[in-house]
């Protein structure tokens, strides 16, 4: 049976599309943004997260581990991963859940199953599910059997994208699909490059193509003070978006907060905001007047 590595499931979600929506985040992502609030979607593998904060050094995950991965030392719990399975059993035994696993397969079934629980509030908003991510795409055929089963059970369905795919799969997946919200984080590619690991002319190429064919799409611009956020970006964004063929899109400016340190801490990372910051209402105010003036409408958020 076609099965899927998800990380996260949202319910109740009012920014990840039209309506009040349920949104599934797939793990794996081709793109490693510095900014990124959801570290452990990057990796396409099961993860281990641990929070010494919550560690009672009860020593239950040591006990429990039949390959002796997990070691007591006077930092908490490590894990030594040239040992550890991902077997999640500490994770399992763990009384205050300061070891979590990131990352679980489902089947179709079971990703509708949730979905369908949730129908009610989509019926009556105008809502539905999101598939998101790290990377959907990247888990191309088991997005195809869950877009096509909730099509046909009538349920609304937008794909979160970076846009960083083949061309040709994601024209399928547009068949599949009633919405896209994508990501266009700048336009110059060596900035992106050094930003993201990855240069952009593949995702505009690819936006390009996919509002020639019709999709319905909203334009996703995460916000970076001193990233991203200077008139030079922001107008070549507009100019480029104001361009793409089809109805004008619409873009949610989505501000960067510095929330995902404890993540990467809890992944056992270092987390460096270096010069990143939130930007202010300011900042905000005039990106969106800047829009604006290229006749596009943007909104903070959605």
């Amino acid at each position: 049976m076609q099965s899927g590595l998800i990380f996260d499931v949202k319910r109740y979600a009012i920014n990840d599309g039209p309506g009040i929506r349920t949104t599934v985040f797939f793990k794996g992502c081709p793109l490693q943004c510095r900014w990124c609030h959801n570290p452990e979607s990057m990796s396409a593998n099961v993860q281990k997260m641990y929070n010494k904060g919550k560690c009672i050094g009860c020593l239950s995950c040591i006990e429990v581990c039949l390959e002796d991965a997990c070691i007591m030392t006077a930092d908490g719990i490590v894990t030594d991963h040239s040992l550890c399975t991902m077997c999640g059993k500490c994770s399992e035994i763990c009384p205050t859940k300061a070891t979590e696993m990131s990352g679980r397969f489902v089947t179709v079934a079971e990703i509708i199953q949730i979905v369908e629980k949730e129908r009610i509030f989509f019926d009556q908003s105008g809502g539905g599910v999101t598939f998101s991510g790290g990377e959907p795409l990247m888990q191309f055929d088991f997005l195809i059997a869950v877009l096509s089963e909730c099509g046909v059970r009538g349920i609304h369905s937008a794909v979160d994208t970076t846009g960083f795919a083949p061309t040709e799969r994601l024209l399928e997946v547009a068949k599949y699909t009633d919405h896209f919200l994508y990501d266009v984080k700048m336009m110059d590619s060596e900035r992106h490059k050094r930003w993201t690991s990855i240069s952009n002319e593949k995702i505009l190429h690819n936006l390009t193509v996919l509002s020639e064919s019709g999709a319905s799409i909203d334009i996703r611009l995460p916000l970076i003070k001193n990233v991203n956020d200077d008139l030079e970006n922001i107008e070549q964004t507009a100019v480029f978006v104001a361009g793409l063929a089809g109805r004008k899109k619409r873009i949610n400016v989505l501000p960067y907060h510095n929330i995902a340190a404890g993540k990467y801490q809890k992944l056992g990372e270092v987390f460096d905001a270096g010069i990143m910051a939130e930007p202010d209402d300011n900042d905000l105010a005039r990106v969106i007047e800047t829009f604006a003036g290229f006749g596009l409408e943007a909104m903070i958020g959605g």
